[in-house]
Protein backbone atom coordinates (compact mmCIF):
# COMPACT_ATOMS: atom_id res chain seq x y z
CA UNK A 1 0.00 0.00 0.00
CA UNK A 2 1.32 3.36 -0.97
CA UNK A 3 4.68 0.91 -2.14
CA UNK A 4 4.21 -1.31 0.91
CA UNK A 5 4.02 -5.21 0.73
CA UNK A 6 1.82 -6.95 2.99
CA UNK A 7 0.54 -10.91 3.51
CA UNK A 8 -2.89 -12.48 3.95
CA UNK A 9 -3.48 -15.05 5.84
CA UNK A 10 -6.15 -17.50 7.87
CA UNK A 11 -6.71 -17.68 10.95
CA UNK A 12 -9.01 -20.70 12.43
CA UNK A 13 -8.70 -19.11 15.95
CA UNK A 14 -9.17 -16.00 17.20
CA UNK A 15 -7.47 -16.21 20.30
CA UNK A 16 -4.11 -16.31 18.23
CA UNK A 17 -4.57 -12.93 17.72
CA UNK A 18 -4.22 -10.16 20.43
CA UNK A 19 -7.40 -8.57 21.50
CA UNK A 20 -5.55 -4.74 21.45
CA UNK A 21 -4.19 -5.54 17.76
CA UNK A 22 -7.41 -6.94 16.39
CA UNK A 23 -9.31 -4.12 18.26
CA UNK A 24 -7.15 -1.48 16.69
CA UNK A 25 -8.19 -2.18 13.68
CA UNK A 26 -12.11 -3.03 14.12
CA UNK A 27 -12.48 0.09 16.22
CA UNK A 28 -14.97 0.95 19.13
CA UNK A 29 -18.45 1.49 17.67
CA UNK A 30 -19.63 -1.47 16.60
CA UNK A 31 -19.54 -4.22 19.49
CA UNK A 32 -19.56 -7.01 17.44
CA UNK A 33 -16.56 -7.04 15.44
CA UNK A 34 -14.63 -6.32 18.73
CA UNK A 35 -12.49 -9.49 19.55
CA UNK A 36 -14.62 -10.03 23.22
CA UNK A 37 -17.91 -10.86 20.99
CA UNK A 38 -16.20 -12.90 18.24
CA UNK A 39 -14.21 -14.78 21.11
CA UNK A 40 -17.07 -15.80 22.81
CA UNK A 41 -18.78 -16.74 20.14
CA UNK A 42 -15.25 -19.30 19.76
CA UNK A 43 -14.70 -20.09 23.13
CA UNK A 44 -18.74 -20.83 23.39
CA UNK A 45 -18.74 -22.93 20.49
CA UNK A 46 -21.77 -21.30 19.06
CA UNK A 47 -19.19 -21.64 15.97
CA UNK A 48 -16.88 -24.15 14.93
CA UNK A 49 -16.97 -27.92 15.56
CA UNK A 50 -19.84 -28.98 13.86
CA UNK A 51 -21.74 -26.27 13.89
CA UNK A 52 -21.36 -25.50 10.20
CA UNK A 53 -19.33 -22.35 11.21
CA UNK A 54 -15.92 -22.82 10.82
CA UNK A 55 -13.59 -19.74 11.95
CA UNK A 56 -11.18 -18.28 9.52
CA UNK A 57 -10.48 -14.78 10.14
CA UNK A 58 -8.91 -13.07 7.28
CA UNK A 59 -5.75 -11.36 8.07
CA UNK A 60 -3.86 -8.91 6.83
CA UNK A 61 -0.24 -8.31 7.87
CA UNK A 62 2.68 -5.79 6.85
CA UNK A 63 6.51 -6.59 6.26
CA UNK A 64 7.02 -6.32 9.57
CA UNK A 65 4.32 -8.68 11.09
CA UNK A 66 1.58 -5.62 12.15
CA UNK A 67 -1.43 -6.21 12.12
CA UNK A 68 -3.37 -4.06 9.08
CA UNK A 69 -6.34 -4.93 8.44
CA UNK A 70 -8.71 -7.91 8.69
CA UNK A 71 -12.31 -9.57 8.59
CA UNK A 72 -14.47 -11.77 10.86
CA UNK A 73 -14.76 -14.59 8.54
CA UNK A 74 -16.04 -17.95 7.84
CA UNK A 75 -16.19 -21.58 6.29
CA UNK A 76 -19.78 -22.36 6.23
CA UNK A 77 -21.29 -25.63 5.29
CA UNK A 78 -24.75 -24.52 5.17
CA UNK A 79 -26.84 -21.25 4.94
CA UNK A 80 -27.94 -20.80 8.33
CA UNK A 81 -27.47 -17.95 10.82
CA UNK A 82 -26.89 -15.62 8.30
CA UNK A 83 -30.27 -13.45 7.70
CA UNK A 84 -29.23 -13.01 4.44
CA UNK A 85 -30.83 -15.72 2.65
CA UNK A 86 -29.57 -17.65 -0.52
CA UNK A 87 -30.35 -21.10 -0.09
CA UNK A 88 -32.70 -20.78 -3.56
CA UNK A 89 -29.43 -20.12 -5.29
CA UNK A 90 -27.53 -23.31 -3.22
CA UNK A 91 -30.22 -25.20 -4.51
CA UNK A 92 -30.30 -23.80 -8.09
CA UNK A 93 -26.52 -24.41 -8.22
CA UNK A 94 -26.68 -27.93 -7.17
CA UNK A 95 -29.54 -28.84 -9.70
CA UNK A 96 -27.12 -27.69 -12.15
CA UNK A 97 -24.20 -30.13 -10.69
CA UNK A 98 -22.48 -27.43 -9.26
CA UNK A 99 -21.45 -27.90 -5.17
CA UNK A 100 -22.22 -24.65 -3.43
CA UNK A 101 -21.37 -25.77 -0.15
CA UNK A 102 -18.73 -24.93 1.63
CA UNK A 103 -18.76 -21.48 0.46
CA UNK A 104 -16.80 -18.33 2.07
CA UNK A 105 -18.51 -15.70 4.36
CA UNK A 106 -17.66 -12.74 6.26
CA UNK A 107 -19.89 -11.78 8.52
CA UNK A 108 -20.44 -11.42 12.00
CA UNK A 109 -22.43 -14.82 13.35
CA UNK A 110 -26.57 -14.98 14.08
CA UNK A 111 -26.39 -11.05 14.14
CA UNK A 112 -28.30 -9.33 11.57
CA UNK A 113 -26.66 -5.95 12.30
CA UNK A 114 -24.81 -3.79 9.74
CA UNK A 115 -21.08 -2.52 10.96
CA UNK A 116 -17.50 -3.13 9.77
CA UNK A 117 -16.69 -5.71 7.90
CA UNK A 118 -13.37 -5.21 6.33
CA UNK A 119 -11.26 -3.81 8.92
CA UNK A 120 -8.99 -1.19 8.38
CA UNK A 121 -8.39 0.85 11.81
CA UNK A 122 -7.72 4.54 11.26
CA UNK A 123 -6.92 4.34 7.44
CA UNK A 124 -8.78 6.47 5.07
CA UNK A 125 -9.03 8.19 1.12
CA UNK A 126 -6.32 6.49 -0.92
CA UNK A 127 -4.78 3.85 1.76
CA UNK A 128 -8.21 2.53 3.06
CA UNK A 129 -9.76 2.29 -0.56
CA UNK A 130 -6.19 0.02 -1.07
CA UNK A 131 -6.67 -2.17 2.23
CA UNK A 132 -10.31 -2.87 1.27
CA UNK A 133 -9.47 -4.41 -2.24
CA UNK A 134 -6.62 -6.63 -0.70
CA UNK A 135 -8.86 -7.87 1.61
CA UNK A 136 -11.88 -8.21 -0.61
CA UNK A 137 -9.29 -9.65 -4.14
CA UNK A 138 -8.05 -11.94 -1.24
CA UNK A 139 -10.77 -13.31 -0.26
CA UNK A 140 -11.64 -14.08 -4.34
CA UNK A 141 -8.09 -15.55 -4.48
CA UNK A 142 -9.32 -17.71 -1.62
CA UNK A 143 -12.49 -18.84 -3.81
CA UNK A 144 -10.02 -19.65 -6.66
CA UNK A 145 -7.30 -21.51 -4.52
CA UNK A 146 -9.91 -24.07 -2.38
CA UNK A 147 -12.16 -23.88 -5.47
CA UNK A 148 -15.49 -22.75 -3.65
CA UNK A 149 -18.47 -21.84 -5.52
CA UNK A 150 -18.70 -18.34 -3.82
CA UNK A 151 -17.50 -15.45 -1.33
CA UNK A 152 -20.02 -13.12 0.68
CA UNK A 153 -19.97 -10.57 3.00
CA UNK A 154 -23.16 -9.62 4.77
CA UNK A 155 -24.52 -6.10 6.28
CA UNK A 156 -21.41 -4.23 5.39
CA UNK A 157 -21.57 -0.39 5.08
CA UNK A 158 -23.04 0.93 1.27
CA UNK A 159 -19.96 2.72 0.52
CA UNK A 160 -17.82 -0.20 0.96
CA UNK A 161 -20.11 -2.29 -0.65
CA UNK A 162 -19.98 0.31 -3.63
CA UNK A 163 -16.49 0.13 -3.91
CA UNK A 164 -16.61 -3.98 -3.90
CA UNK A 165 -18.86 -4.17 -6.99
CA UNK A 166 -16.15 -1.68 -8.91
CA UNK A 167 -14.29 -4.82 -7.79
CA UNK A 168 -16.66 -7.04 -9.52
CA UNK A 169 -18.57 -8.20 -6.79
CA UNK A 170 -22.21 -7.88 -6.97
CA UNK A 171 -24.39 -5.72 -4.66
CA UNK A 172 -27.98 -7.10 -2.94
CA UNK A 173 -30.30 -5.34 -0.62
CA UNK A 174 -32.38 -6.27 1.76
CA UNK A 175 -34.78 -4.48 4.40
CA UNK A 176 -34.59 -3.68 8.44
CA UNK A 177 -36.53 -1.75 10.54
CA UNK A 178 -34.39 1.05 12.58
CA UNK A 179 -36.02 3.45 15.16
CA UNK A 180 -34.10 6.95 14.78
CA UNK A 181 -33.38 9.63 17.28
CA UNK A 182 -34.86 12.76 15.83
CA UNK A 183 -33.51 15.00 18.82
CA UNK A 184 -36.08 13.71 21.10
CA UNK A 185 -35.85 15.11 25.42
CA UNK A 186 -38.28 12.05 26.09
CA UNK A 187 -40.48 9.36 25.11
CA UNK A 188 -43.14 11.99 25.55
CA UNK A 189 -41.50 14.22 23.03
CA UNK A 190 -41.03 10.88 20.26
CA UNK A 191 -44.81 10.47 21.09
CA UNK A 192 -45.53 14.14 20.27
CA UNK A 193 -43.92 13.39 16.59
CA UNK A 194 -46.14 10.67 15.85
CA UNK A 195 -50.14 10.46 14.67
CA UNK A 196 -52.89 10.80 17.18
CA UNK A 197 -54.29 7.42 16.97
CA UNK A 198 -50.70 5.65 16.70
CA UNK A 199 -49.76 7.73 19.77
CA UNK A 200 -52.51 6.65 21.78
CA UNK A 201 -52.46 2.71 20.79
CA UNK A 202 -48.17 3.09 22.12
CA UNK A 203 -49.72 4.68 25.53
CA UNK A 204 -52.28 2.55 25.49
CA UNK A 205 -49.84 -0.83 24.93
CA UNK A 206 -47.44 0.81 27.70
CA UNK A 207 -50.17 1.08 30.18
CA UNK A 208 -51.66 -2.38 30.15
CA UNK A 209 -48.16 -3.72 31.41
CA UNK A 210 -47.88 -1.48 34.12
CA UNK A 211 -52.20 -2.12 35.21
CA UNK A 212 -50.90 -5.69 35.09
CA UNK A 213 -48.28 -4.68 37.46
CA UNK A 214 -45.34 -5.82 35.45
CA UNK A 215 -41.94 -3.73 36.38
CA UNK A 216 -39.15 -3.38 33.91
CA UNK A 217 -35.60 -3.20 34.54
CA UNK A 218 -32.97 -1.63 32.62
CA UNK A 219 -29.56 -3.56 33.26
CA UNK A 220 -26.09 -3.01 32.21
CA UNK A 221 -22.82 -3.34 33.39
CA UNK A 222 -22.11 -4.79 36.94
CA UNK A 223 -25.66 -4.56 37.38
CA UNK A 224 -25.96 -7.84 35.41
CA UNK A 225 -25.77 -10.49 37.76
CA UNK A 226 -25.60 -14.18 37.01
CA UNK A 227 -28.46 -14.89 37.84
CA UNK A 228 -30.26 -12.31 35.11
CA UNK A 229 -28.14 -14.39 33.02
CA UNK A 230 -29.55 -17.80 33.71
CA UNK A 231 -32.92 -16.14 33.63
CA UNK A 232 -32.60 -14.55 30.21
CA UNK A 233 -30.63 -18.15 28.58
CA UNK A 234 -34.29 -19.61 29.95
CA UNK A 235 -36.12 -17.35 28.24
CA UNK A 236 -33.88 -17.84 25.35
CA UNK A 237 -34.27 -21.20 24.60
CA UNK A 238 -38.38 -21.14 25.39
CA UNK A 239 -38.21 -18.79 22.47
CA UNK A 240 -36.17 -21.45 20.63
CA UNK A 241 -38.78 -24.06 21.36
CA UNK A 242 -42.01 -22.49 20.53
CA UNK A 243 -40.69 -21.60 17.14
CA UNK A 244 -38.95 -24.57 16.64
CA UNK A 245 -35.58 -23.79 15.70
CA UNK A 246 -32.60 -24.55 16.66
CA UNK A 247 -30.20 -22.79 19.89
CA UNK A 248 -27.72 -20.92 17.72
CA UNK A 249 -26.00 -19.70 21.41
CA UNK A 250 -25.14 -21.91 23.91
CA UNK A 251 -25.31 -21.27 27.73
CA UNK A 252 -21.93 -20.59 27.71
CA UNK A 253 -21.58 -17.63 25.06
CA UNK A 254 -23.65 -15.39 27.29
CA UNK A 255 -21.99 -16.34 30.38
CA UNK A 256 -18.95 -15.23 28.89
CA UNK A 257 -20.21 -11.89 26.85
CA UNK A 258 -21.57 -10.99 30.34
CA UNK A 259 -17.79 -11.55 31.89
CA UNK A 260 -16.05 -9.38 29.32
CA UNK A 261 -18.82 -7.13 27.50
CA UNK A 262 -21.46 -7.10 30.62
CA UNK A 263 -20.71 -2.90 29.71
CA UNK A 264 -21.73 -3.33 26.18
CA UNK A 265 -24.86 -5.23 27.01
CA UNK A 266 -28.30 -4.14 28.28
CA UNK A 267 -30.64 -6.21 29.72
CA UNK A 268 -34.46 -5.45 29.70
CA UNK A 269 -35.92 -7.52 32.38
CA UNK A 270 -39.74 -7.67 33.34
CA UNK A 271 -40.52 -8.53 36.84
CA UNK A 272 -44.03 -10.18 38.11
CA UNK A 273 -44.96 -10.93 41.27
CA UNK A 274 -41.64 -10.92 42.42
CA UNK A 275 -40.06 -12.75 39.92
CA UNK A 276 -38.15 -12.35 36.75
CA UNK A 277 -40.65 -13.58 33.54
CA UNK A 278 -39.36 -11.94 30.77
CA UNK A 279 -36.35 -10.04 29.10
CA UNK A 280 -34.64 -8.64 26.23
CA UNK A 281 -30.93 -8.45 25.27
CA UNK A 282 -29.02 -5.73 23.72
CA UNK A 283 -25.92 -4.13 22.41
CA UNK A 284 -24.26 -0.91 23.07
CA UNK A 285 -22.32 0.94 20.31
CA UNK A 286 -21.01 4.55 19.66
CA UNK A 287 -24.38 5.53 18.20
CA UNK A 288 -26.48 2.48 18.08
CA UNK A 289 -28.13 0.29 20.58
CA UNK A 290 -28.40 -2.82 18.47
CA UNK A 291 -31.69 -4.89 19.98
CA UNK A 292 -30.59 -9.13 19.75
CA UNK A 293 -32.43 -11.82 21.72
CA UNK A 294 -35.99 -11.97 23.69
CA UNK A 295 -38.00 -14.59 25.30
CA UNK A 296 -40.40 -14.57 28.22
CA UNK A 297 -41.61 -17.66 30.49
CA UNK A 298 -45.43 -15.89 30.62
CA UNK A 299 -48.08 -14.65 27.34
CA UNK A 300 -48.62 -11.30 28.49
CA UNK A 301 -50.30 -8.51 26.45
CA UNK A 302 -47.79 -6.06 24.98
CA UNK A 303 -44.82 -7.34 26.77
CA UNK A 304 -42.63 -7.99 23.57
CA UNK A 305 -43.40 -4.69 22.26
CA UNK A 306 -42.21 -3.01 26.21
CA UNK A 307 -39.42 -5.27 26.09
CA UNK A 308 -37.73 -5.20 22.48
CA UNK A 309 -38.73 -1.90 21.08
CA UNK A 310 -40.44 0.62 23.62
CA UNK A 311 -37.40 0.25 26.65
CA UNK A 312 -34.84 0.45 23.81
CA UNK A 313 -36.19 3.72 22.34
CA UNK A 314 -36.08 5.07 26.16
CA UNK A 315 -32.51 4.41 26.80
CA UNK A 316 -31.75 5.44 23.14
CA UNK A 317 -33.23 8.91 23.91
CA UNK A 318 -31.56 8.97 27.84
CA UNK A 319 -28.58 8.66 26.43
CA UNK A 320 -28.56 10.16 23.06
CA UNK A 321 -27.77 7.21 21.19
CA UNK A 322 -29.37 7.99 17.05
CA UNK A 323 -30.48 4.51 16.42
CA UNK A 324 -32.09 1.29 17.29
CA UNK A 325 -31.59 -1.46 15.53
CA UNK A 326 -34.58 -3.89 16.36
CA UNK A 327 -33.17 -7.27 14.85
CA UNK A 328 -34.41 -8.92 11.10
CA UNK A 329 -37.63 -8.60 9.87
CA UNK A 330 -41.18 -7.60 11.71
CA UNK A 331 -43.76 -4.97 9.55
CA UNK A 332 -45.31 -4.69 13.26
CA UNK A 333 -42.36 -2.58 14.33
CA UNK A 334 -43.66 -0.11 11.64
CA UNK A 335 -46.63 1.47 13.65
CA UNK A 336 -44.28 1.53 16.95
CA UNK A 337 -41.39 4.25 15.21
CA UNK A 338 -39.50 1.60 12.96
CA UNK A 339 -39.22 2.64 9.07
CA UNK A 340 -37.72 0.74 6.65
CA UNK A 341 -34.25 0.86 5.91
CA UNK A 342 -31.85 -0.45 3.33
CA UNK A 343 -29.15 -3.37 4.22
CA UNK A 344 -25.97 -4.30 1.81
CA UNK A 345 -24.31 -7.63 1.35
CA UNK A 346 -21.99 -7.90 -1.66
CA UNK A 347 -21.01 -11.35 -3.54
CA UNK A 348 -18.43 -13.27 -5.51
CA UNK A 349 -19.35 -15.54 -7.80
CA UNK A 350 -17.02 -17.91 -9.33
CA UNK A 351 -18.88 -19.67 -12.01
CA UNK A 352 -19.48 -16.68 -14.84
CA UNK A 353 -22.77 -17.93 -15.59
CA UNK A 354 -23.94 -18.76 -12.65
CA UNK A 355 -23.14 -15.15 -11.17
CA UNK A 356 -24.68 -14.21 -14.80
CA UNK A 357 -28.01 -16.14 -12.74
CA UNK A 358 -27.15 -14.91 -9.51
CA UNK A 359 -27.25 -11.21 -11.28
CA UNK A 360 -30.47 -11.31 -13.05
CA UNK A 361 -32.19 -12.64 -9.97
CA UNK A 362 -30.65 -9.74 -7.61
CA UNK A 363 -32.19 -7.19 -10.06
CA UNK A 364 -35.44 -8.43 -10.14
CA UNK A 365 -35.68 -8.91 -6.41
CA UNK A 366 -34.53 -4.87 -6.00
CA UNK A 367 -37.34 -4.06 -7.99
CA UNK A 368 -39.77 -6.38 -5.57
CA UNK A 369 -37.95 -4.86 -2.44
CA UNK A 370 -37.88 -0.95 -3.31
CA UNK A 371 -41.95 -1.45 -4.04
CA UNK A 372 -42.18 -3.03 -0.88
CA UNK A 373 -40.04 -0.28 1.11
CA UNK A 374 -42.62 1.92 -0.60
CA UNK A 375 -45.60 0.35 0.47
CA UNK A 376 -44.25 0.16 3.75
CA UNK A 377 -43.03 3.72 3.78
CA UNK A 378 -47.17 4.82 3.37
CA UNK A 379 -47.81 3.32 6.67
CA UNK A 380 -45.57 5.71 8.51
CA UNK A 381 -47.41 6.44 11.70
CA UNK A 382 -45.76 9.57 12.09
CA UNK A 383 -47.79 13.06 11.44
CA UNK A 384 -47.52 14.21 7.89
CA UNK A 385 -44.50 16.78 6.92
CA UNK A 386 -42.40 15.14 9.90
CA UNK A 387 -38.90 15.00 9.35
CA UNK A 388 -38.51 10.81 10.29
CA UNK A 389 -37.48 9.03 6.70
Amino acid sequence: MDGDSFSLELCDDISRIAAPDWDSIAGTQNPFVCHAFLAALEAGKAVGGDTGWDPLHLVMRDDGGKLIAAMPHYLKHHSYGEYIFDHSWANGFMRAGGQYYPKMLAAIPFTPATGPRLLTGTATGVRRQTLIRGLANGMAQYVDKLQLSSAHINFLPLDDANALVDEGWLLRHSIQFHWHNDGYQSFDDFLASLSSRKRKNIRKERQSLVDAEVQMLSLTGAAIKSHHIDDFYRFYMSTIDRKWGGAYLTREVFEILHATMADRMLLVMAEYQGRIIGGALNFIGETTLYGRNWGADLDIPNLHFEACYYQAIDYAIANKLSSVEAGAQGFHKVQRGYLPVKTWSVHWIAHSGFKQAVSRFLMAEERGIDQEANHITMASPFKRGGTQD
